[in-house]
This record gives structure tokens, C-alpha cells and sequence, in this order.
């Protein structure tokens, strides 16, 4: 690592300052270990190389910085080669592409190495008070913390998790970063001036993206910490792995088709599935359990009156070749044989006042609902105990090793933040973490193991990738408006680190399979979900019945939805299996290099200032462009082909130079695709 001389604290003359401000500061400049400090007025900023052309940002009132606090970045740095240079009222660091200026009064530039131009800076709230970093104490050494920076009128974001509210430039919206069902805060922005912004911080609180600034708020915490890179989109992808860690190559049997519905009750009614699929000669790879299949909430094991033989089960599904994905829910009810130990233990989600954190559950032999406790996936000791659970019921037993994380938000009722007490923390510091560490239970077990790892989950933070964690995007609709708003969901959570990301094939609250009009939105999203990440169908079908250990949905599987329909979902499930080993190959690319699956077309063509507004299309990898059909009654769709490419009608064979739309025909059967620059794929096989 290299350093310049000039970086000793700088005495004698001070730099002139403005007198508009309240006590206006002039701080003193450092360099220690390659970092560079500025400290005034009892705060203290260090700035230090973390990764290629990347730096990490940490500011502290009434101390010095603090290690070891709850975050996703890996705790060692890539290293990089970097210089510091302190003079003239200034400090400055150079980490590749990326410079960073600090002022004698502690205001942060970050610009481009190369030309000078600056990506992003902070900004002062008012010129008298607050400056760009506010600290306001809430007791015993947290702070409600905001971090500011200027806001730019050209400027595209894009990133922040999986939401929805349907729109692709997140520009002009206020969020909050907070974990709830189908709305998962992951605080990692991709801007198009050219940075990624990592919020390096699980605290609740929220991110305001407006016309008059951008404002990052924690509600408590110690210490304001972030992590910036420059560069395109693509470029940030990946160093944003690099930092927080890499998905691992996913398993061929999960590029497949998932069958699931709400809910298979028994042995036999699963089997019968499984048969049938393979008796129509249909792929299928895996096959999900879901809840109430356990003796109670908690004890993470099959119910024996209505799963009497999982042995023979998981044996007859391996030589069908279908994977059984099991449903584990971080949730403990009181009749658990495991609710006495771990609450003895300390295992539970505690709370500030009152009793453990709770929520109304219905469960097995008792007629009404029960207060249900959530085991503290921050704590190593409940982490371990949970797993030593699944491994004696599951995995040792059967050998299953595919698990279903679902209410990992986790669901409580109320959810008050506020009150919670976890293993790591307050609530309010380090909540939004709990389902990466979820994740990270079944990723260290399996791996203990020598198991490969993925797990199918509901939430998801900065970093769940490296544990193996693909996130579907909740317990949504099931309209056309819905199907439209999961592009979006999707590619923000691509740009979020996450690569394995799938929905509800259908969405999950009701739809009817006897219905014509859901049938048409079935056959849409069926295209979209085998053209997804993963490709897994799901959903609470008509009739349902009340929420109890006796529920279930109507039929969900390909042949539910009448001859017509059935036809054409039977088409795409060979699709994607001629697909699969394609799908592989861009698995092994966010494996490797991190880039995500599913990508907006401004990933691969940032030049094209057209493909920054595309939120209805993307491409699945490099080579393959999907443009959903995403209204009832449609036959063909408009769709914009990205300049520096020629791109072929996958169907038709038909060739169009990029840079502008095109409209095709898009009948019930065909969703519209486009090979790029001559790639050959086995779509029209």
C-alpha cells in the first residue's frame, strides 16, 4: 500500500472557513494505516481503501471508531494499492478510479480519478446547523443518525431490496429500511453517475431519495458506516461482492422446475404430485413441503400421522429425481418439547419490557392460537441449537438438505422494533440482519456437513448471498398489475447482491385455476417464472380454507388449468429444461465474478441512455433478452432492443439492429425473446 509523506497533522495556519456556519470547525488530518482521519468537534471521520477503487466511510461522535460492530461487509478488505496525501486545509484519498476530498470542515467529495468528476458529495442540511452528518442522542451512547448527500437532477437509482411499488428508478421515493413481508430492505444503491453505495448499517430506519437531497437515517446506532465504489453498474456488482461475499454456484437440480403449492397435508397427497408429473413425462426437480407439516411449530419435524414414512418418501422422490425442499420456520410454540430449553437458554428474541417477543400462531392439538417465540438467529449458541435440531430431524434421517426459510423477517405482531432485544443488540441497531443470519444457520450446518446450500427464503439483507439464500418476493397478488410490478421487485433485488431470486409462479393470495381470465394470468407469469432465476410454482389457490393446521389450496400443478392453458405451461417447463444448462452457465457467472441473472439492460449497455428507463423487459445473463407480456388480452408487445447489439426474434428468426423498439407478435403461447449479436439458445426447439 502506498502512501504519500504529506501525512502528518497539519499546525500553524488555519484554512479560512465561512462564519454563516454555527461554530464554524476546522478539523485536524491524519493518515494511520493507510486510512485517512479528520477529526473536529469531538467526531470522528476515517476514510480507508476497501477493495478496488472502493473505500469505506466511518464517522463516530464522542470517540474513536468502533470495530466489530454488526454489518455485511466481510470482515477483511481486498487489498488494493491506495495513496493519501494531506496539505492546504485538505485531505485526500486515491483508491483507483475512485478519489476522495475531505475539507477542513469534514465535507466528503467523492470524484473520478480520471477526469475529476465528482459522483457524489455530502451536503450540508442548512448553512448554521445541522452540517452533512447529524448525531441525536437517544441514550446510552446511540444516536438517531442521518447521513446527507447532494442530490443531482440527472440522477437514476436503483438497488435498495425488493419492493413493491413498482417502479425501477427509485428516484423521488422515501423507503424504509425494514424487513416485511414481499418488502426487504437491502441498503445497497447503484447510482447512474457512476458509484454503488453500500449502507453498511442493519439499523431500522430509512432512505430518502429526493429531489432536494438524499438522507440516510438509522433511528439508533452507534456509528455511521457506508461503503462506495466507482464505476458502471456492472462494475459494482462486482465489487459489492467482493466485499460482502459471493453467492455459491448453485446446485443443477435447483436450475429446475420447483412444484409447491399451499399446501400438500400428507405423505401420500405429495407423492401422488410427484408421481403424476412423472407419469405425464413432465421435468420436475423439486417439490416443496410446507408448513403445518410438523408435530408443533418449533420442533422442526414431520407430523408421523400425516408423514409416516419421510424415509420412504425422500427414497421413491431421488429415483424420480425430484428434490424434497422442506419448510423450517424460525418460530417456537409454547408446546414445542424445544420451547422450555431454549427459553432456559436464552435463545428467544427477548424485548426491553415486557415478555419474549411474540405473535399469535395457530398450531396443532389446541384450538385456538398460541403466543409463538422466535429463536435468536444473531446468537451463534441459538443458531447452532436450531441447526442441531433440523440436522436430527431432517438431514441425518432422510438426507434432506434443501430447507424453505419462510416468516424470516421474522413475522412478530406487533412488530415493534423498539422493544426488541436480540443476542447482537437492540432491536433498532441490528433488526434488519436477522434473515441473513437465519440463512447463515442452514449455510453453516449444511456446509459442516459437506452439503452444497441453498435455501429458499422470504427475507433477505446486504450480504444473504454468500449463504447460499435465494429470496422470493413474498405473499403477493394475483392480477396482471402484480406480475407487472415483479420486474421491477426483481431487477432492484438483482442490483442488491442477491442473484437467486424467484416468486410465486401465479402469485400466492387466491386465483382460480377454473377462472379463464386467471388461467391467462397463470400462462404469463408461468413464461416470466421460467425465463426467472428460479423457476418455482406457488400460491393459496380457490377455495382456501381458514388459517389452521387443516389448510389447504386448490390445485396448483400444470394440469390444473384446463387443457388449453396446460399445453402451454407444458411447453415452457421443457423450455426450461432445454435452458438449463444456459441458466447454469450464468449461475456460475454470478458465482465467480458476481454479476447478477436477471439484468436490467442498462447493466450490459450503459451507453444506451434509453435502456436506463426499461422496466418492463431485461436480460436473463448476457445473451438472452425476455420482454414478459404483462396485460390481460394482449398479442403483441412493444419492446426496446438496446444499442451496440443485433438482436434476433428468437421465434421468428427474424434480425433488428439495436437502438430502438420493435413490436412483435405475442400470442397466448409465446412470450417474446431475443437472441443477442448471433448467440444460439434451443428456444424455438
Amino acid at each position: 500500500m502506498n502512501q504519500s509523506a504529506e501525512n502528518q497533522p497539519q499546525a500553524g495556519a488555519q484554512p479560512q472557513v465561512g462564519l454563516a456556519q454555527s461554530s464554524p470547525t476546522v478539523g485536524t488530518f491524519r493518515e494511520r494505516d493507510g486510512a485517512l482521519e479528520w477529526s473536529g468537534r469531538q467526531e470522528t471521520l476515517r476514510i480507508e481503501p476497501w477493495g478496488p477503487d472502493a473505500v469505506r466511510v466511518r464517522a463516530r461522535l464522542g470517540g474513536p471508531i468502533l470495530e466489530g460492530l454488526p454489518g455485511a461487509l466481510l470482515d477483511m478488505a481486498p487489498a488494493t494499492e491506495s495513496s493519501v496525501k494531506i496539505g492546504d486545509g485538505e485531505g485526500q484519498l486515491t483508491v483507483g478510479a475512485l478519489t476522495v476530498e475531505v475539507s477542513a470542515e469534514g465535507l466528503i467529495r467523492f470524484l473520478r480519478t480520471d477526469d475529476g468528476r465528482e459522483v457524489l458529495a455530502e451536503e450540508r442540511a442548512h448553512f448554521w446547523w445541522p452540517g452533512s452528518r447529524l448525531y441525536t442522542a437517544v441514550g446510552n451512547g446511540h444516536h438517531r443518525l442521518e447521513q446527507r448527500f447532494a442530490a443531482y437532477d440527472d440522477e437514476k437509482l436503483y438497488g435498495l431490496g425488493q419492493h413493491q411499488h413498482g417502479r425501477l428508478d427509485q428516484k423521488g421515493l422515501v423507503l424504509d429500511l425494514v424487513q416485511r413481508n414481499a418488502e426487504v430492505g437491502i441498503p445497497v444503491l447503484s447510482s447512474s453517475r457512476g458509484y454503488t453505495l453500500l449502507w453498511n448499517n442493519p439499523a431500522i430506519g430509512r432512505v430518502e431519495l429526493a429531489h432536494n437531497g438524499t438522507r440516510w437515517v438509522a433511528d439508533s446506532a452507534r456509528q455511521i458506516d457506508y461503503w462506495i465504489t466507482a464505476g458502471t453498474p456492472a462494475d459494482g456488482q462486482r465489487r459489492y461482492s467482493a466485499v460482502t461475499g459471493r453467492t455459491p454456484m448453485l446446485p443443477q437440480w435447483a436450475a429446475g422446475f420447483w412444484q409447491c403449492k399451499l399446501r400438500y397435508r400428507t405423505q401420500d397427497e405429495l407423492l401422488a404430485v410427484a408421481r403424476e408429473y412423472k407419469r405425464r413425462g413432465l421435468p420436475i426437480s423439486a417439490i416443496v413441503c410446507d408448513f403445518f407439516h410438523w408435530t408443533h411449530l418449533g420442533e422442526w419435524k414431520f407430523d408421523p400421522a400425516e408423514w409416516p414414512d419421510p424415509a420412504a418418501m425422500v427414497r421413491e422422490l431421488a429415483e424420480l429425481g425430484i428434490k424434497l425442499v422442506v419448510s423450517v420456520w424460525p418460530s417456537v410454540s409454547p408446546l414445542s418439547e424445544n420451547h422450555p430449553v431454549m427459553e432456559q437458554r436464552g435463545y428467544f428474541i427477548g424485548t426491553q419490557y415486557g415478555p419474549m417477543a411474540h405473535a399469535d400462531w395457530p398450531d396443532k392439538q389446541v384450538a385456538s392460537t398460541v403466543q409463538v417465540a422466535f429463536y435468536d438467529a444473531t446468537n451463534p449458541e441459538a443458531r447452532e441449537f436450531v441447526w442441531s435440531r433440523v440436522k436430527e430431524n431432517y438431514l441425518e434421517p432422510y438426507g434432506i438438505t434443501a430447507f424453505w426459510l419462510d416468516a424470516c423477517e421474522p413475522e412478530l405482531k406487533p412488530g415493534f422494533q423498539e422493544n426488541l432485544r436480540y443476542w447482537a443488540g437492540p432491536g433498532l441497531e441490528v433488526g434488519n440482519s436477522y434473515p441473513a443470519e437465519n440463512s447463515r444457520t442452514f449455510y453453516e450446518g449444511l456446509r459442516a456437513e459437506g452439503e452444497e446450500v441453498v435455501t429458499l427464503n422470504r427475507s433477505a439483507w446486504a450480504g444473504s448471498q454468500r449463504y447460499g439464500a435465494a429470496l422470493w418476493s413474498g405473499d403477493i397478488g394475483t392480477d396482471f398489475p402484480t406480475l407487472r410490478r415483479q420486474i421491477a421487485a426483481g431487477l432492484n433485488t438483482a442490483l442488491s447482491g442477491i442473484p437467486w431470486w424467484n416468486t410465486d409462479i401465479g402469485g400466492f393470495h387466491g386465483g382460480d385455476p377454473d377462472d379463464p381470465a386467471y388461467r391467462e394470468v397463470m400462462v404469463r407469469w408461468f413464461q416470466f417464472g421460467a425465463l426467472s432465476p428460479l423457476m418455482r410454482l406457488h400460491g393459496f389457490r380457490d377455495p382456501g380454507m381458514p388459517l389452521g393446521p387443516e389448510m389447504t389450496g386448490g390445485p396448483n400443478e400444470v394440469w390444473s388449468y384446463g387443457e388449453e392453458a396446460g399445453a402451454i405451461l407444458e411447453r415452457y417447463l421443457r423450455l426450461r429444461e432445454r435452458l438449463t444448462p444456459y441458466v447454469l452457465e450464468v449461475m456460475r457467472e454470478a458465482h465467480e465474478e458476481g454479476l447478477p441473472v436477471m439484468r436490467p439492460l442498462f447493466l450490459e449497455f450503459p451507453e444506451d441512455q434509453t435502456a436506463w428507463a426499461v422496466d418492463d423487459a431485461y436480460l436473463f445473463g448476457r445473451d438472452l433478452l425476455v420482454a414478459p407480456v404483462l396485460t390481460a388480452g394482449a398479442s403483441a408487445r412493444t419492446v426496446h432492443l438496446p444499442a451496440g447489439a443485433t438482436w434476433t426474434d428468437a421465434w421468428t428468426g427474424e434480425t433488428y439492429e439495436g437502438g430502438a423498439a420493435v413490436t412483435v407478435d405475442a400470442p397466448l403461447e409465446r412470450i417474446p425473446l431475443f437472441l443477442r449479436d448471433g448467440a444460439q439458445l434451443p428456444i424455438a426447439s
